[in-house]
């Protein structure tokens, strides 16, 4: 595996629910089609699983 992932905002969080913001706010995915590269963890691959439907991972 990989020791980092990119993760991009692809859609936007707003109408969604807060728990789905917080966490797209804790991957520190504030704007759209902003990248972030994050440590490939148990904890941050369960968030992008969360979140899948709104972000594209590289």
């Amino acid at each position: 595996m990989t020791e980092t992932i990119k993760v991009t905002l692809a859609k936007s969080g707003i109408g969604k629910n807060k728990k789905i913001r917080q966490t797209l706010r804790g991957l520190g995915l504030t704007k759209l089609n902003k990248t972030v590269e994050l440590k490939n963890t148990p904890v941050i691959r369960g968030m992008i699983r969360k979140v899948s439907f709104l972000v594209s991972i590289d």
